[in-house]
């Protein structure tokens, strides 16, 4: 192994700031840490599974720097996301509300102005990107923490309204946004831009439309046939780079970072270094071509290689913020929060054991109330608080963040939020697991689910009348196998209850259900 790669791989380096920001010198170790006003970073990778980090149990891919996160502080074995896609899932982590009360169930993509899935036609044309904005005075985590005193960003990629509606970045509670602004046009991490704040920002970039795929002429084994692909200003870096910016330039005063990465989606495009390091290690492969259309990616010659690259890269990049963290002298009081914002995706994940140990593969994974669909890893570090190594079995959701948050910081929350603080279990106390926790999603043919201790009741199907419940014990059937409704009619009785208590009907017609009673 190179000498760059075993660097990165121990979380070592220097950093380089962006310019524009202050620069400091560094300092050496906490002086009597707040710890009512911790740093937090809430660090939200994009369709990372369940079993692919090496203390979740991976082995194909190298996660140095976020296991050594992990021994520093807490694995939670039980925690979920919001929703099995992207922008219901960060509305639902940023509001506290869960999917049957949220603002945004499913991604829309709001057709109705025009051409959005036109990658050109929205350079031209801003008031396609993006998707459907929360409304204006919802509150977030980020205008829950600035009454309290915090300096609020978000790098990475947003997906909760377009740049001139009042679901932008800086109307949500954020001081500081850069890049994605649109889901879509993450769909290459080689962008012609970025935005910073409300401004885009152009990059040394070819226009290269997403969804691409060889020609019949390209030599589908030869590399040079892939360059149209890798193109010069790789986003993940470039927003790495603000990251760093913004820590530096705020360490004197407590700010929340909330560091929405884009790695591991697709398309599959990584640093070459790290590609070529995962060549060496897997040996030759099949390439993929693409395939026309939005549902296909760009074509790339060693997709395995490439989608282990993207997470080893941003572990990197994790190792190299707790490094400056560290040379700050701001680690001890600063809580770190890893997670994904659903499960993985892909025809490569069976051979990574991306969910593991629950079902891996098409059915199962993103999109879907399966485990593999919802059940998300999660590392807590705040060494001032947190015990090192700690393993924790709480039932926890990302509607669950807000009012953990708040706790920790005294900020007030909206009354009508539907999650509860986690901030005992992080201290290593004792804490009932909740009642209940609730899923709907309108996607994906239309889907429910209710987790009731170890019990969890699942439908799918539901736009085309479905209205049955599956039931599977998770303690002795992660792998949700074998249904036991039949055996267990109390139970669907309090599932029952649950969703007449909590589910409301959408104020978008795109999100409801029809066999519900709702018109669509």
């Amino acid at each position: 192994m190179n000498q760059i790669l075993r660097n990165s791989l121990a979380g070592i380096g220097s950093l380089g700031f962006v310019a524009g920001f202050s620069s400091c010198s560094s300092v050496s170790g906490d002086t009597d840490p707040d710890l009512t006003r911790p740093n937090i970073i809430y660090i939200l990778s994009d369709d990372l599974g369940y079993g692919e980090l090496g203390c979740y149990g991976q082995e194909k891919i190298e996660t140095p720097n976020l296991d050594r996160l992990a021994s520093d502080g807490m694995i939670f074995t039980d925690h979920y996301t919001g929703s099995p896609v992207s922008a219901p899932a960060r509305c639902i982590l940023l509001t506290g509300m869960h999917s049957g009360r949220a603002q945004i169930r499913s991604n829309d993509e709001l057709p109705e102005r025009g051409d959005v899935w036109n990658y050109h036609a929205v350079i031209e044309d801003p008031s396609l990107e993006g998707q459907r904005p929360l409304k204006a005075g919802t509150v977030t985590i980020g205008s829950m923490l600035q009454p309290a005193g915090y300096k609020t960003a978000i790098v990475g990629k947003w997906g909760l309204g377009p740049p001139d509606s009042e679901g932008a970045p800086n109307k949500q509670g954020f001081d500081f946004f850069f890049g994605y602004n649109c889901q879509r046009q993450a769909h290459t991490f080689y962008p012609v831009h970025l935005w910073k704040n409300d401004r885009r920002v152009y990059l040394d970039n070819d226009t290269v439309a997403p969804h691409g795929w060889l020609g019949e002429n390209d030599d589908p084994y030869d590399p040079a046939s892939y360059a149209p692909y890798n193109l010069n200003d790789y986003s993940p870096t470039l927003m790495f780079e603000q990251i760093t910016g913004f820590v530096n330039e705020n360490h004197g005063n407590p700010f929340f970072l909330y560091w929405a990465d884009p790695i591991p989606h697709l398309p599959l495009q990584a640093p070459q270094r790290w590609v070529d390091h995962y060549v060496e290690k897997f040996g030759d492969e099949e390439p993929y071509r693409g395939r026309e259309g939005h549902g296909g990616y760009f074509p790339v010659r060693y997709p395995r290689a490439t989608y282990a690259a993207m997470i080893s890269y941003l572990d990197e990049n994790v190792g190299r913020l707790v490094q400056q963290l560290k040379d700050l002298g701001i680690y001890d009081n600063t809580l770190i929060i890893f997670t994904s914002d659903n499960g993985p995706i892909g025809p490569y994940t069976p051979w990574f054991q991306s969910a593991e140990p629950f079902r891996t593969g098409s059915g199962y994974n993103k999109g879907h109330l399966n485990e593999g669909g919802i059940r998300v890893p999660m590392i807590a570090t705040w060494p001032a608080v947190i015990e090192p190594g700690s393993k924790n079995d709480h039932i926890s959701v990302f509607y669950d963040v807000m009012p953990t948050l708040a706790e920790i910081t005294g900020a007030e929350t909206p009354e009508d939020i539907s999650g509860t603080s986690f901030f005992p279990v992080l201290r290593g106390e004792g804490q009932p697991q909740p009642e209940f926790l609730y899923w709907e999603f309108p996607g994906y043919g239309g889907q429910m689910a209710v987790r009731m201790g170890n019990m969890k009741a699942l439908r799918k199907d539901m736009h085309a009348g479905n209205l049955v419940w599956e039931l599977y014990d998770l303690d002795n059937d992660p792998r949700e196998m074998n249904d036991i409704s039949s055996i267990h009619p109390d139970i669907i009785e309090k599932v029952e209850e649950v969703v007449a208590r909590e589910h409301t009907v959408s104020e978008n017609p795109l999100f409801r259900f029809r066999v519900l009673g709702e018109s669509r």
